[in-house]
């Protein structure tokens, strides 16, 4: 590892910070009429260029800012996935918003430094660093997930997910004390170090572990902190509902694996106990808990709560594998939701949006495209072989089995047969019961496009795999050996 000049390896970052704050002022001072597309326009452009700076950034291990930032192959992984994710988030967004009367400059600016926030977080490498991260990403997110002012919903969306997530910063804060207390470090490299010679574990670090753990579970909805998920996904606007359920959820997990395995990592036999009870509930109540659901975007908050289980399994297995499953499970993830929400954003009946599972009764009728590609992701986030998602599931599974985990695998096979059953019902309605009004058949460009790609993607991706799978490896040792 070493140490470059103090901004060399966060280029990224940086470039993100400034086109924010350019953006800011180029809406500002443009008129009313064309802030919102100049703004947009640039934002896209914006992430474009990040994204070519995070892939030119190298594959070595670096650190700056004194050891508070790092970056690395597993780095450049979560964050490619974190900026692809929130420019589709932008460009799925641009329709909607103008539509509802509520496009704003402000919006893809907001999403622009969450993304920086996320960026961040996937780097962080010390406690402090995770803490501003994860704050700056949430303060946009609270925002964006009331950006419909005049809609009571999505008021009510922000300001649950405002209270809850102050709640969860101060548990997380709390645990960084005790932390910080009981070994006089917040650095990484020091904290596993001191972890390590200290030998066995003081319960009242367990205890600050356990509040650390809590605050980042927070973050990824994963049981019993998931209350805020159902009511913020189906309140905000289903633009940034499909931004939420991709994301932050990817910046979180990056995150929650860095802490665990890097500092944390000699106390693994500590943490693993936590990890496995969170997993067993949250695929519990995602597969459960949706069945009776009639809202699809409060469908797909418990599917993303029980995929959330599924991923927890390769950090409970705490090894290569295990990382390498997580990473394979979120890269497919993406792609398997934002096409799904790329689908939920074309439901229209008169122009309005409809978010109703029923309204897309006969849907193989009036649009069989969208009814063939709303299938596909179906099948692929209900683990069916041979969609991406089987693949996504069998990597994780695998790992946990290999680590000894094998009730933890045997529940998650139990858990996806009971989730498939809601995944399949939203086919069974398309293609068996009969529309009482049909959906609108226009589709927009845009969404048309992104939903053709996803589904190329997860029913081609048993072809070749292999780019996939050998890159989330290289970034599982990038992480384990640093």
């Amino acid at each position: 590892m070493t140490d470059l000049p103090i901004w060399v390896p966060a280029v990224p970052e940086m470039f993100v910070a400034v086109a924010g704050m350019a953006l800011l002022l180029i809406g500002a001072f443009s008129r009313s009429d064309v802030a919102e597309r100049i703004v947009t326009n640039l934002t896209l452009a914006a992430m474009l260029v990040a994204l070519g700076f995070v892939l030119s950034v190298g594959g070595g291990t670096a650190t700056a800012f004194g050891g508070m930032f790092v970056t690395d192959v597993f780095a450049i992984f979560m964050k490619v996935l974190v900026v692809l994710g929130a420019l589709l988030a932008v460009l799925m967004s641009r329709e909607f918003l103008a539509h509802e009367g509520i496009g704003r400059f402000e919006y893809p600016v907001l999403i622009l430094f969450a993304t920086l926030g996320m960026m961040v977080m996937i780097s962080a490498n010390n406690l402090m660093s995770v803490y501003l991260g994860l704050e700056l990403q949430s303060l946009c997110l609270y925002v964006i997930a009331a950006f419909h002012r005049d809609s009571l919903r999505s008021s009510e969306a922000g300001l649950k997910y405002f209270v809850l997530g102050a709640l969860s910063s101060g548990m997380l804060l709390y645990g960084i004390s005790i932390v910080y207390g009981y070994t006089g470090n917040t650095g990484f490299a020091g904290l596993a170090e001191s972890l390590a010679a200290n030998g066995p574990a003081e319960i009242g670090l367990i205890v600050g572990l356990v509040f650390v753990i809590a605050g980042l579970a927070f973050k990824i909805s994963a049981v019993p902190f998931h209350m805020w998920t159902p009511d913020v996904y189906e309140g905000a606007p289903t633009p940034v509902t499909a931004f939420f359920s991709v994301a932050p959820k990817i910046a979180a997990f990056a995150l929650i694996l860095r802490v665990m395995l890097d500092p944390f990592g000699p106390l693994i036999d500590e943490w693993r106990q936590v990890i496995v009870a969170i997993a067993i509930a949250s695929m519990a109540l995602g597969a459960y808990a949706a069945i009776a659901q009639t809202n699809i975007k409060r469908l797909m908050a418990y599917s993303s709560i029980g995929h959330v289980g599924y991923a927890l399994m390769g950090l409970a297995a705490g090894t290569a594998d295990g990382v390498r499953g997580v990473l394979i499970y979120f890269a497919i993830y993406l792609v398997m939701n934002i096409g799904a929400f790329a689908c939920i954003l074309s439901m229209r009946r008169h122009g309005d949006p409809v978010e109703g599972i029923d309204d897309l009764a006969g849907l193989s009728a009036s649009n069989p495209r969208m009814a063939l590609v709303l299938t596909a992701f179906m099948f692929s986030l209900a683990g069916i072989p041979w969609f991406a998602g089987f693949f996504g599931k069998l990597y994780v599974f695998m790992a946990a089995i290999d680590a000894g985990l094998y009730v933890l695998a045997i529940f998650g096979v139990l858990a996806s047969v009971v989730a498939a059953y809601y995944y399949l019902r939203i086919v069974k309605i398309m293609y068996f019961d009969a529309a009482v009004e049909p959906l609108d058949r226009p589709t927009s460009r845009t969404l048309g496009f992104v939903m053709v790609v996803a589904a190329l993607l997860v029913t081609t991706f048993i072809v070749y795999p292999a780019p996939l799978v050998n890159r989330a490896g290289e970034a599982a040792r990038s992480l384990l050996a640093g």
